[in-house]
């Protein structure tokens, strides 16, 4: 078997320039740090054996070359060659280059194609779809842990026997489904002779039941002869009652005439005194808007009186506050004096007291010899204790001058706290004043505000109303020439009134019920339905739509009252709807009746459902005939010119009648066109009265500017209160409060010192005290006292007591010293203030006087437009009188119109009611007629024919007046005969006895009915469907033949196919079974241990997943999810060699398969690669551990180099020169233990 010689690298990855690797022994390990490129080593060899470039960590094939990773590529181009020398020397070159984008590959420096290459390749044992050449890192741990199917997959691409994967399905399912093809046949043969027979009862059963029929039409024709025969009389009478009608309709029209010329000439009137009355609201008008001019003036004059006023009552107000707090602050002065007097008097007696107190005590004293020991004893304990005594002595002064600073701290906290009293005074004065100015500031606000938002509306109204006139004129100016473009700008006919006008009545009355005519709440989607929807709708089509079917009564009560015209109602809780078939969405060449009708009510959509059914709309007539009745089912179709074409086969085509229906439409867009041009001229008049309010808004912007003013004024005041006063005072509150803080932490730290220094004192006063009373003991005894302290005590305690109480009185004569002099200069102050209120009062009484003279002038103006007015509205009162008078007698001539109108309408109802029933007897003689054609009742004529009878449903109102005119016409020459009918049947007179003949002969024929229904009506084309059913079955029995040819055919072809498969796939299996077991031992070195693999499927193993299981040496069987880390590798490496020596390559490169392994295991796999790679073929391996590729015959180092980015850098060491000491010492080792065995 061949091996890789060299490997040549130019500008790949890392690899810089053109580096040579090799050339490569049978056992060569790549070694290096990590990030020094070896796995580009493996990425190079995968490369030039045409590995996919997603594998080699990189997202395109550019990114392979030499710097491209960091954006600065050396070249454009990079390339890989391996030198493979075959067994008898030759060599073989495989080169990869990349070019732009691309790749070129080169076998002996010769370009060819990929499939050459790999075709070449597989030539030296080198298979690149199933990578029998290469374990990338990681491959090995995947392995172990892949699942049985995963494992099936990795056989697959192995053995080759995955490329019979896709023809083994194919093939597969084409023998599944000829298997069915043949089933399907069995049964189809079997049906169709149950058919046979079935036809051959049948073709018994028609032939009687023809018999039948042939009665049944005879009783037919006797009904049809007597129905027509009473009808024809019936329309004779009818047309002679229509003839008298019509004569007194005629008269009465003539008296309408007449009144109507009267109401016309008293109405002229009434608009005379209409215009009068409109040119003395005009000048109401004017003198409304001189008074609107005149008031806000008065209003605005009051308002900055009222101001002012207010202004001087709270500077008087103030005034007197102030001067209450100079009285205030002159008594507290008085108080302080009268108190500082009585405490300098207080002073000097307790002087004279003190001195009395003094000399008393200086008469109490010892006897000399008692003095004279007193005093040696007391030189004794001085010297005793003099050190104890000069410490103690400093403590005392220490603590004396602590005293004064604390008494120093008391008189500051005190003026502090005064002072910072007195400022929250001031701030809660200035605070009383801020919340009356905000006060007034909030009203004159919110009045700003309010007439802000009224001259923003007004301003916005009138700009507004002039961009309204604009776009109202050019829309009008537009509408008028469409109108008159149109000629359709005339007279509507007085039928055409009435009923609109019954429609506005019928909405006022019910507004949430009634929603209009059908006509107006929908139309078609484009102009070219308009004739196939008017058709469609046909009566329907001025139907008024209610919502319920109470209120549809309603109406109908109301135009039973009014004599009004009859009218369709559609109600929407009351309509039997059925539902939409979706299929027929689905036809082509034709729409949906209700698609092509859209509507902005939504519940209308229930009534356009009901009304177009399941009708198509298609594009012409030849479409439409041939959907409705070439179809496997007939439907209703209709063309865009309006013909019809019906489920029952009749068929009503377009006629000019249709077209002038149809036009409808486009009135109603003419209707809505001059209902927009009405709205337009109202409208502009309503926005000309909009555009007059300009002098108001002139007026509330003069009011506006006053209170804005008077806004300003008091904010300028308030602002210069809270920034500059009450910021000044918060400041000084601030200061004060934190030189309060300052002075309490002082005095806190003052009283602890004291405290610390107290318990000084004592514990020296203790000292010296003991040591005195030792030396004192024998005199206290001798003179009777405790201890020599109390003799002491008695002069010190009166000296002290007399010091406290000096100083309490200058204490007490400082403090009243500073409150007299601040309260002093406060008085000065508030004076000041006092001076200048009083000023401001007098200028402001004087400015009041003003303007109360102003507001004088100005009110006497308005009373006078006042009057003026109020004259005006009483003429303009009695004028209004007399107009209502002249309305009332017009309203008096359109009442009688409207009696003469109702007469002369009842009367044409009368008559439109005998011409309705003359049309019914007319269309129930044209349906019977046509029930006669339809039916084919030969009935007897005695002119005419029934061929010359319309197809056409009259009686759903789908053709217009002329057309039906027409058809009557036509029909009347059609004379029928009589004489068959029996002559009782003719001379019946009553229609009593007429219905009672009708019922009973149509019951008779309903028996006969009955009994044909019971007859269950046979198939009439029962011979012809014998004769198919024999065909059929022939047809059967040939297509069970052939599928069962077929499915015989393809089972043999699937059974080639998976044979192939299996033998492949078996192969392989077998031959890695054997194998595994055997590397296993090897590579534990033990032959306790088992490998072993299991097909879960042995009969088609390839199509469920193959278990693996390994037994390690010393251990039970165990799962490979229980196996620890390195037994897992070792069983994958065992598997891995088992499966690839089943098509060994000529080399195995394998990266970092030691990563998982223990030294043991490590030792165990390095020895079998050395073994396999010295017998069999040639081993590369990357691995980062000694243990490993320090038995190599070569070591192929791989190391970094940095300048611009890194690149890699390659140094070759041939191991064979060097004895593997290890292996010498495991061969002793190895002796040995054989030889104790």
């Amino acid at each position: 078997m061949g091996y890789l010689k060299l490997l040549v690298m130019k500008d790949f990855k890392s690899w810089r320039g053109q580096q040579v690797i090799g050339p490569f022994m049978r056992f060569n390990c790549i070694i290096g740090p990590n990030g020094s490129g070896k796995s580009n080593i493996m990425d190079a060899v995968s490369f030039v054996m045409c590995e996919k470039i997603s594998n080699l960590r990189v997202k395109s094939i550019r990114e392979l070359i030499h710097g491209a990773h960091v954006g600065k590529p050396v070249s454009s181009t990079a390339s890989v060659k391996i030198v493979y020398c075959e067994e008898d020397g030759e060599e073989k070159t495989f080169s990869r280059v990349i070019r732009d984008s691309c790749s070129e590959f080169l076998f002996n420096d010769k370009s060819v194609s990929r499939s050459a290459y790999i075709s070449e390749l597989e030539k030296v044992g080198i298979l690149v779809k199933a990578r029998n050449f290469l374990i990338f890192q990681g491959t090995v741990e995947s392995i172990a842990m892949k699942k049985p199917k995963e494992r099936t997959q990795l056989f697959e691409q192995i053995s080759n026997s995955w490329e019979y994967a896709e023809d083994y399905e194919r093939k597969k399912k084409k023998m599944q489904q000829a298997e069915e093809d043949a089933q399907f046949n069995y049964n189809k043969k079997k049906s169709v002779a149950a058919e046979r027979k079935q036809a051959k009862i049948e073709k018994e059963e028609a032939e009687h039941y023809q018999m039948l029929l042939k009665e049944l039409d005879e009783e037919r024709i006797q009904l049809q002869l007597f129905r027509l025969y009473h009808n024809e009389k019936n329309i004779d009478f009818l047309k002679k009652s229509l003839d008298e009608k019509n004569m007194e309709a005629r008269i009465k029209k003539e008296s309408l005439s007449t009144a109507e010329d009267a109401f016309r000439a008293k109405k002229k009137v009434l608009g005379v005194l209409n215009r009068d009355q409109q040119h003395m609201e005009r000048e109401m008008k004017a003198l409304e808007a001189s008074l609107i001019q005149q008031r806000p003036l008065y209003i605005k004059a009051k308002e900055n009186t009222s101001y002012q006023i207010k202004k001087v009552e709270m500077s008087k107000k103030s005034l007197r506050d102030k001067e209450k707090s100079c009285d205030k602050e002159k008594q507290n002065i008085k108080e302080l004096e009268i108190e500082l007097n009585d405490t300098e008097k207080a002073w000097r007696a307790f002087e004279k007291k003190a001195e009395e107190m003094l000399q008393r005590a200086a008469d109490i004293e010892l006897g000399e010899s008692q003095l004279e020991r007193y005093k040696e004893l007391k030189e004794i304990a001085r010297k005793k204790v003099a050190t104890l005594t000069q410490q103690l002595e400093k403590l005392r002064w220490e603590e004396k001058a602590d005293q004064e600073r604390l008494k120093l701290n008391r008189r500051k906290k005190k003026e502090v706290e005064e002072n910072i009293k007195q400022t929250v005074e001031q701030i809660e004065e200035h605070k009383k004043r801020i919340e009356k100015l905000e006060e007034y500031a909030k009203i004159c606000t919110e009045s700003l505000a309010e007439k802000k938002q009224q001259e923003e509306a007004l301003t916005k109204e009138i700009e507004n109303s002039t961009i309204r006139m604009a776009e109202v004129n050019e829309e009008l100016n537009k509408i008028v020439g469409e109108l008159q473009n149109a000629k359709i700008d005339y007279h509507e006919g007085r039928r055409q009134q009435m009923r609109a006008e019954i429609l506005e009545s019928l909405k006022r009355l019910y507004p949430d019920s009634v929603f209009g005519r059908l006509l107006d709440l929908c139309h078609p989607i484009h102009k070219k339905y308009q004739l196939a929807v008017t058709k469609v709708f046909s009566k329907y089509m001025t139907a008024i739509v209610v919502a319920t079917e109470k209120t549809a009564r309603d109406c109908i009560r109301f135009l039973k009252q009014e004599r009004a015209e009859p009218e369709t109602f559609l109600a929407l809780d009351y309509l039997d709807v059925k539902p939409i078939n979706e299929k027929l969405r689905e036809i082509k060449g034709a729409k949906m009746m209700v698609d092509v009708v859209q509507t902005p009510f939504a519940p209308l959509k229930k009534v356009i459902q009901f009304v177009s059914g399941n009708g198509l709309v298609c594009e012409t007539v030849k479409e439409a005939k041939q959907i409705a009745f070439d179809g496997p089912v007939r439907l209703k179709t209709v063309a865009l010119d309006g013909t019809l074409f019906l489920k029952s086969g009749v068929i009503s085509g377009g006629s000019s009648d249709l077209r002038f229906k149809a036009r409808c439409w486009d009135d109603k867009e003419m209707n809505k066109m001059k209902e927009r041009r009405d709205s337009l001229i109202n409208e502009l008049k309503d926005l000309m009265k909009i555009k007059r309010k300009e002098t108001d808004l002139k007026q509330l912007r003069a009011q506006c500017h006053g209170t804005q003013t008077r806004l300003k004024y008091s904010q300028s005041e308030l602002e210069l209160i809270k920034k500059k006063h009450l910021a000044n005072l918060y400041t000084e509150k601030s200061k004060l409060e934190s030189e309060l803080v300052n002075i309490e932490s002082q005095h806190d730290m003052l009283n602890e010192g004291i405290a610390q220094r107290k318990e000084k004192i004592e514990e020296f006063q203790k000292k010296i005290n003991e040591a005195e009373d030792a030396v004192f003991q024998e005199f206290c005894e001798e003179i009777g006292i405790e201890n020599i302290r109390v003799y002491e005590q008695e002069h010190v305690r009166q000296q002290e007591e007399i010091d406290k109480r000096r100083l309490e009185f200058e204490n007490q004569k400082t403090r009243l010293n500073i409150q007299l002099e601040y309260n002093r200069d406060h008085l000065q102050k508030l004076t000041n203030t006092v001076s200048k209120l009083r000023e401001t009062i007098h200028k402001d009484e004087a400015e009041i006087t003003g303007l109360q003279k102003d507001e004088e002038k100005l009110l006497k103006k308005v009373n006078e437009i006042a009057e003026e007015q109020q004259h005006l509205k009483d003429r303009l009162s009695a004028h209004k009188s007399e107009v209502i008078k002249t309305q009332n007698e017009v309203e008096e001539f359109r009442k009688t119109l409207l009696t003469l109108n109702r007469e002369a309408t009842k009367l044409q109802k009368e008559a439109t009611a005998i011409e309705t029933s003359l049309e019914e007897k007319r269309l129930r003689r044209h349906n019977m007629l046509l029930e006669c054609k339809v039916q084919d009742l030969k009935i007897k004529l005695l002119s005419g024919s029934l061929d010359d009878i319309s197809e056409v449903e009259l009686g759903t109102e789908t053709e217009g007046i002329q057309t039906t005119s027409s058809i009557y016409e036509r029909e009347e020459a059609i004379q029928i005969d009589y004489s068959s009918l029996a002559e009782d049947l003719k001379d019946l007179e009553s229609d009593k006895d007429i219905e009672d003949h009708l019922s009973q002969m149509q019951q008779e024929i309903k028996s006969k009915e009955n009994t044909l229904m019971k007859t269950a009506a046979p198939n009439l084309r029962a011979v012809e469907k014998l004769q198919i059913a024999r065909d059929k079955f022939q047809e059967s029995i040939d297509a069970f033949e052939t599928s069962r040819k077929e499915a015989r055919t393809c089972k043999q072809e699937f059974e080639q196919v998976k044979k192939r498969r299996y033998e492949l796939f078996s192969r392989c299996f077998e031959h890695a079974s054997i194998a595994i077991d055997q590397i296993y031992k090897k590579l534990c070195r033990n032959s306790s241990a088992q490998a072993f693999l299991s097909p879960e499927n042995p009969e088609e193993p390839y199509l469920e997943g193959i278990g693996f299981n390994c037994v390690a040496p010393g251990k039970r069987f165990m799962p490979m999810d229980s196996l620890s880390g390195g037994e897992k590798s070792v069983a994958a490496l065992a598997l891995v060699f088992a499966i690839h020596s089943f098509r060994p390559a000529p080399f195995f490169i394998l990266d970092e398969i030691d990563a998982a392994l223990d030294n043991t295991n490590i030792d165990k796999v390095s020895s079998f690669i050395r073994e396999q790679a010295h017998e069999q073929l040639q081993m590369i391996v990357i691995s980062l551990k000694e243990e490993f590729y320090s038995k190599a015959d070569a070591l192929i180092g791989v190391c970094p180099e940095h300048d611009d980015f890194m690149f890699s850098r390659v140094l070759t060491l041939d191991l064979t020169e060097y004895p593997d000491m290890g292996d010498q010492e495991r061969t002793e080792k190895h002796k040995r233990s054989s030889v104790s065995e």
